[in-house]
């Protein structure tokens, strides 16, 4: 059952104001301060109202402030448990997710299929069961296939959080690269940002679509036609071939991880080619807007999609992308685990 408000009164002594829901001066989409955040689950933006999306940007923003003090911890989800069930490789994701939970005072189980009951053939669904079995508030899930954290959703009590699945989503990346552009561009609606790279395995840049998209930004995909699906188009975004033809009207370049394990090589030439045509150097960044943001979900190739220049140069915000994973993450955990309440 929902709260009546997204933070009680005993948690709100500990968190900054901001924390109940009031969309920032600049912001297109407003949240009312009784907004109510009803959902139990965080499984892609596809599902989020403009409003939703609001909530965890400013949720978040009361959370940064967190990181700053002496005692970086707050009690909002003291005596909660989360489990990290990452049945892929990760490192940001997975780290972002453990201090997050950190943070907020939660215990947290964490599982990797590597060596795990699954290597032994468990199911998936067993392994969740076991583990919810020891108590567990919310699972935060990685996993290969598309739509497995929706799957896990339906048939557990606890909270789940989507932190990645297959091709499909991956939500918090998308409200984190969000974030960072809100803050550095003073809000979202009515900006241009393009999506470079690897369009048709990226979970990135779809959740990244969804999500801007629904806040009024305009969104443009870059590159090759091997890997930029047409169908993209029905999420309301143009399709470019050629990234020199956008560079000069965009607001933010999010450059895309080419993501070899998932299509195994042979969509294009060479990365030599690819870097090329579609690669982030010091002479494509003279031809963006003086103030443009250059952005990577990591981890990066650098030479690849974009150069060691750029990369550490004063227009990247890539840091500044992790930093602020840490605290949509905090804000992600804090709500599903209100809204089952």
């Amino acid at each position: 059952m929902a709260r009546k408000a997204p933070i009680s009164s005993k948690k709100r002594k500990s968190l900054p104001k901001r924390a109940a829901g009031h969309a920032a001066p600049n912001a297109e989409v407003t949240v009312e301060p009784d907004f109510v955040w009803t959902r139990k689950d965080l499984l892609g933006l596809d599902e989020l109202s403009p409003r939703e999306i609001v909530c965890l940007l400013e949720t978040a923003e009361s959370f940064k402030e967190v990181s700053t003090r002496s005692i970086k911890k707050v009690p909002a989800m003291r005596g909660k448990v989360v489990g990290l069930l990452f049945f892929e490789d990760s490192t940001r994701t997975r780290m972002s997710f453990e201090l997050a939970a950190s943070r907020l005072s939660a215990d947290s189980l964490l599982f990797t299929a590597k060596g795990s009951s699954v290597s032994k053939g468990e199911t998936t669904m067993d392994t969740v069961r076991n583990i919810e079995a020891m108590g567990v508030d919310v699972f935060v899930m990685r996993h290969g296939q598309s739509g497995a954290p929706h799957m896990v959703a339906r048939q557990v009590e606890a909270s789940v959080v989507n932190a990645g699945d297959g091709s499909h989503e991956h939500p918090t990346q998308a409200l984190l690269d969000i974030f960072t552009m809100r803050q550095r561009l003073g809000g979202i609606a009515g900006k241009k940002v393009a999506i470079v790279g690897d369009i048709a395995h990226s979970r990135v840049a779809r959740s990244n679509i969804l999500g801007l998209r629904k806040l009024g930004a305009e969104v443009v995909v870059v590159g090759p036609p091997t890997l930029v699906p047409n169908a993209i188009t029905a999420m309301g975004c143009s399709i470019s071939h050629c990234l020199d033809d956008v560079l000069g009207e965009v607001d933010a370049i999010n450059m895309l991880r080419i993501q070899f394990e998932r299509f195994g090589g042979g969509l294009f030439p060479s990365l030599r080619e690819y870097h090329k045509l579609y690669g982030m150097d010091a002479e494509r960044l003279k031809r963006c807007r003086r103030d443009v943001l250059i952005m990577h979900p990591g981890p990066i190739n650098r030479g690849v999609e974009i150069t060691t220049e750029v990369a550490d140069g004063p227009n990247s915000c890539i840091l500044q992308q992790v930093t602020n994973g840490l605290a949509i993450r905090m804000a992600v955990l804090y709500l599903v685990s209100q809204g089952r309440e």
